[in-house]
């Protein structure tokens, strides 16, 4: 059960009153910088190894495929045990992915193209071990805390996981200027270590078994078949997943860095964590107003919005500019991202969460990592200016498509109104 505490719905801090949610918080945090520092340092290394567009785009295939491949099998395992075991054990392989990428070149350091392999088979184990990491983490998160605190519990958990990525590919950026590959992922290692202390620190165990005995096969398909027959909710992981595929840009930063704006690693750090300086002060200002009263047209003026970022970005030849459109975006995206986890999080059945959160985790990582190998192989094709316009522009025609198809979706109003229409019980 959650830790009692206070559970006032209009204080905005109600949820950090629990302990079990800081020491998550502070844990979530924590190994999302060294995410953020390792994703940073990689793509920069990849690229100073190989000046090679679609080589950046493989970083996130070669992530995608075991991720998107693993994660339903993964939200079975979350439903079947306990997600705090699962989440640590998931957390011990990153860790040693982590010490992996800072050893791999001081053996190989004379054989770039063995090193380059080597850093993509790091990517690939990372890869598996975040598939079970995630649908875990986020089931456990809405076990910590009572129903009634969901809405807020999201925006510091949204909220802290912007802040490591602010914080971690800035961090990221001035260590591998400062010292080089070799310092930034020590610090990534170190940070993973931090990051699994506090989750280990976190008090709970999931009670499923009683509610989980369908075979593995059914239980896989009774996840998917809940998403489906929730039309508000495939809605809203269908916008986001488009949106995203198409208007990414984080993969072709490292060459707008290098070729287009001319700002290094730095810079580099400085583009990368500049969504999510947007995304820490817009999830403050959610955890501090009323509940939404239009939450289907905020979502769909959000995710426009975040097209046109993406339209100007890759227009831009100013570096100030470009930041500043990158950190709207990020304010964009997190409302974007707030309203799919709570409709996510008050329509699922406990039971489900770990099912429901793996095939969320599906359409993520189908946007991000798939998002950036489509980014990878457009630039490629047609430039990198030209990839990134047309995917705010594809972005733009996404939205207009959903909101015309699911005018349930356009005419939600408040979220705590979102109710599931019978599918949990499958």
């Amino acid at each position: 059960m959650p830790n009692t505490a206070p559970t006032s719905v209009t204080n905005p801090y109600a949820a950090l009153a629990i302990p079990n949610f800081r020491r998550y918080i502070v844990g979530l945090l924590a190994f999302t910088m060294a995410i953020q520092i390792q994703g940073t340092v990689v793509g920069w290394q990849i690229y100073e190894l190989t000046h090679d567009k679609l080589a950046l785009g493989l970083i996130g295939l070669a992530e995608a495929i075991p991720f998107i491949g693993m994660s339903l099998y993964a939200g079975h395992v979350a439903d079947k045990h306990d997600r705090r075991r699962i989440a640590l054990t998931a957390l011990m392989v990153l860790t040693g992915c982590s010490v992996a990428l800072l050893v791999l070149p001081l053996f190989l350091s004379h054989a770039p193209q063995t090193v380059t392999r080597a850093i993509y088979a790091v990517i690939v184990t990372s890869g598996f071990a975040r598939a079970f990491l995630q649908p875990a983490r986020q089931a456990l998160g809405a076990e910590i805390v009572p129903r009634e605190l969901y809405a807020n519990a999201i925006t510091w958990r949204s909220g802290s996981w912007q802040l490591a990525s602010v914080l971690g590919p800035a961090l990221g950026g001035v260590l591998y200027a400062t010292g080089g590959a070799s310092l930034a992922y020590s610090v990534d290692v170190a940070m993973t270590v931090v990051g699994f202390s506090f989750i280990w620190l976190v008090r709970h165990r999931s009670v499923l078994e009683a509610h989980h005995t369908e075979e593995i096969a059914e239980s896989l398909k009774a996840g998917v078949r809940f998403v489906f027959k929730e039309r508000i909710l495939l809605g809203a992981l269908t916008l986001d997943l488009f949106s995203v595929l198409f208007g990414g840009a984080v993969a072709l930063l490292p060459v707008f860095a290098a070729e287009i704006l001319h700002v290094g690693p730095k810079g580099l750090g400085l583009l990368r964590a500049a969504p999510s300086i947007g995304a820490v002060g817009m999830s403050f200002a959610l955890a501090h107003r009323k509940p939404m009263e239009r939450a289907g047209r905020t979502l769909f003026s959000v995710v426009a919005l975040f097209g046109v970022c993406m339209i100007l970005f890759g227009a831009s030849t100013s570096f100030p500019l470009s930041v500043a459109v990158l950190v709207v975006s990020g304010a964009a995206d997190m409302v974007s991202v707030f309203i799919r986890s709570t409709l996510i999080q008050t329509v699922t059945p406990v039971h489900m969460m770990g099912r429901v959160s793996a095939v969320n985790s599906v359409f993520i990582g189908s946007s991000n990592e798939i998002g950036m190998f489509e980014s990878g192989v457009t630039a490629q094709w047609l430039g990198t200016v030209p990839s990134v316009v047309m995917g705010g522009v594809a972005t733009l025609g996404v939205v207009a498509f959903t909101a015309w198809r699911l005018p349930s979706l356009r005419k939600l109003r408040r979220l705590d109104e979102a109710k599931p229409s019978g599918a949990g019980n499958i």
